[in-house]
């Protein structure tokens, strides 16, 4: 007789949605990866003067006075990133109704595990750079998590990884994304116009109708979702909060229609398979000519390599365990803690946020190139030493089954 398989009914339980954003996401990021590992041999090649100059090739796009001119860099950064924010916003509002995070519950573990893996990261970094004043601005880049690059060494793994754990690195990196975004928009916006904010308060009043009076067209939400982004962008705040907002608006449930997870599903394969493997193609890139054991070491790189690795680690295995200890969560089911160990170590590949909250920390391509380095050797060393410690507990389901601590 077969021995039944206990993963089996969490499978057939988790709903549709997340299953499709698992595949789409896990894929995406070993697009992802490619597209990284392209720009790093181009910025070392002899086609980097190319490469550099053409991401700073200008663009200009508008009609009358509403001219934009940007570097091609910037386009894809506050233009593309917009759509990711986007769907970023989509997949929060979708998860926090009627996904991981609709009850305490289910959010409990995830969101101390995130707070946590935010906190200690920020500190860490913070110890580091201390005696470097024109550093401290950095101190969110090793707080962010990459998903779809967490996601994709979970595929390398294929079916032995436990569902109820890529659900849980999900809920993280949603609770993640929630956190980053805060972050921008409190401290890494500069000055504001009002009289563009007031446009994009408008605007988002407008939005809102649209939604309470529950459209299912996606054409008003992507329309007024472009002016949105127009008048965030002349306004200060950073461009890529517009599609957070504008997706915060579009309605779970319209008739019998599903507005928010149509746009959700449509919108995933050009994130996954264009825009973030743009970005990380656009940003990547760094000439690792002159770069010695001293430049790994100086405080900047090291403070967020070290955040990503040591602080993750401590701040979600830490903090879960803390709450698991003080009976405000439950591990889930077939979840032992040298998996939610290798959890913490996936969570540690910061890649494209880290590289995004760079970019708004910094001004000064010096800086840019050393926030680059920092982030790609820590999310380097997270990914292998993850994989490799995930690997080592599955799909031992003797070792599984005495690592799972008793109910309390």
């Amino acid at each position: 007789m077969i021995a039944a398989n206990p993963v089996r009914p969490v499978i057939d339980a988790l709903a549709p949605p997340l299953r499709d954003f698992l595949q789409k996401e896990s894929a995406g990021g070993i697009t992802l990866i490619a597209a990284a590992a392209l720009a790093l041999v181009i910025a070392n090649s002899p086609l980097a003067g190319a490469y550099f100059a053409a991401l700073d090739v200008p663009v200009v796009a508008g009609i009358g006075t509403g001219v934009i001119e940007k570097p091609l860099l910037l386009w894809i950064n506050d233009g593309l990133m917009a759509v990711f924010f986007f769907l970023v916003g989509l997949e929060v509002k979708r998860e926090a109704l009627v996904g991981q995070l609709n009850s305490w519950n289910k959010a409990s573990l995830p969101l101390v595990a995130a707070v946590g893996g935010m906190a200690m990261p920020a500190a860490i970094y913070l110890a580091f750079n201390m005696g470097a004043p024109e550093n401290l601005g950095g101190w969110a880049i090793p707080a962010a998590t990459d998903i779809a690059f967490a996601l994709g060494i979970l595929t390398l793994l294929g079916p032995r990884v436990p569902v109820a754990l890529k659900a849980l690195l999900l809920a993280i990196a949603v609770i993640d994304d929630i956190g980053a975004i805060t972050i921008i928009a409190l401290f890494y916006t500069a000055g504001t116009d009002l009289g563009m904010l007031a446009g994009a308060g408008v605007t988002l009043l407008l939005l809102a109708g649209f939604g309470r009076a529950r459209v299912a067209s996606s054409i008003p939400y992507v329309l007024l979702g472009l002016v949105l982004w127009v008048f965030v962008l002349k306004s200060g705040v950073h461009a890529t909060l517009a599609g957070v907002a504008a997706a915060m608006c579009v309605p779970i449930a319209a008739g019998d229609e599903k507005p928010l997870e149509r746009m959700e599903h449509a919108l995933h394969p050009y994130v996954a398979f264009l825009v973030i493997p743009i970005f990380g193609f656009a940003n990547a890139g760094v000439s690792l000519a002159g770069v010695g054991i001293d430049t790994l070491f100086a405080p900047l790189p090291l403070g967020i390599a070290a955040g990503l690795l040591l602080g993750k680690q401590l701040g979600i295995v830490g903090f879960a365990w803390a709450a698991v200890k003080m009976g405000l969560a439950t591990l889930p089911a077939g979840v032992g803690w040298r998996q939610i160990h290798a959890l913490s170590l996936l969570a540690a590949i910061g890649f494209t946020m880290s590289l995004f909250i760079g970019n708004l920390a910094f001004a000064d391509p010096a800086q840019v190139d050393a926030v680059k380095i920092g982030v790609l050797s820590g999310s380097i060393i997270a990914a292998v030493a993850g994989y490799l410690l995930l690997r080592a507990t599955l799909p031992g389901a003797a070792d599984d089954a005495r690592d799972v601590p008793e109910a309390t």
